[in-house]
């Protein structure tokens, strides 16, 4: 009953979105990393793939990503209703200077939230893939970003996660009480987005084929 009282505060509500958003943190990262592996040419990348299967995480992570998805995107939901209904009370109270932030925040969310759904059929699934070989994890990835729209696809939804990670990444330093937290903020956010967006473009200007 604690944990449910709990939750149901705005600090519970909170603190489910810094979890969860930690946790959705990580796998952004460890995923970035993992991607970087197409540039040690085809064997490198598809042996990767095979090793994340053969040690039986992907379907684990899976179901733990999309626990946390849903659970940061419920908890948003709650918390962006209650502001609002707070907000109605106090009409009279001049607009703070989060609300772009916050704005971006939620469109932001929208448009990962679409794109995860196009990159699992994509790349996981394989059904929109120009080439949709199982298992074939390079060739699929160069088979995709030859194209123009997908690059431009990808390079908008990477850029919302930039801007979901800058803030996300200010707002937990600052209450830990970083003083430059948003030079922490922006400079994860670049190294992120730098990262995602270099196998796209290597792979459209023909570094990598």
């Amino acid at each position: 009953m604690d944990t449910i009282r709990l939750y149901r505060s705005t600090i519970g509500k909170k603190a489910v979105m810094a979890v969860t958003g930690a946790a959705l943190f990580l796998y952004v990262v460890a995923h970035m990393i993992g991607n970087l592996a197409v540039f040690a040419g085809p064997d490198a990348l598809d042996a990767y793939g095979r090793w994340l299967r053969d040690i039986g995480v992907v379907w684990p992570v899976r179901v733990g990503l999309l626990a946390a998805v849903v659970l940061h995107f419920v908890a948003a939901y709650q918390l962006t209703a209650r502001a609002r209904r707070a907000r109605g009370r106090y009409r009279h109270r001049r607009v703070v200077q989060g609300s772009y932030a916050a704005r971006t925040m939620r469109w932001g969310g929208v448009i990962i939230a679409l794109f995860v759904v196009y990159h699992l059929l994509d790349l996981t699934v394989g059904v929109l893939n120009p080439n949709g070989v199982p298992g074939a994890i390079h060739a699929n990835v160069v088979a995709d970003f030859q194209h123009w729209y997908v690059v431009l696809a990808y390079t908008v939804a990477v850029l919302a996660l930039g801007f979901h990670i800058r803030h996300g990444v200010w707002s937990a330093t600052q209450t830990l009480g970083v003083t430059t937290s948003r030079v922490v903020g922006l400079g994860v956010a670049v190294v992120v987005c730098a990262g995602f967006l270099s196998v796209p473009f290597a792979v459209f200007t023909g570094l990598v084929s």
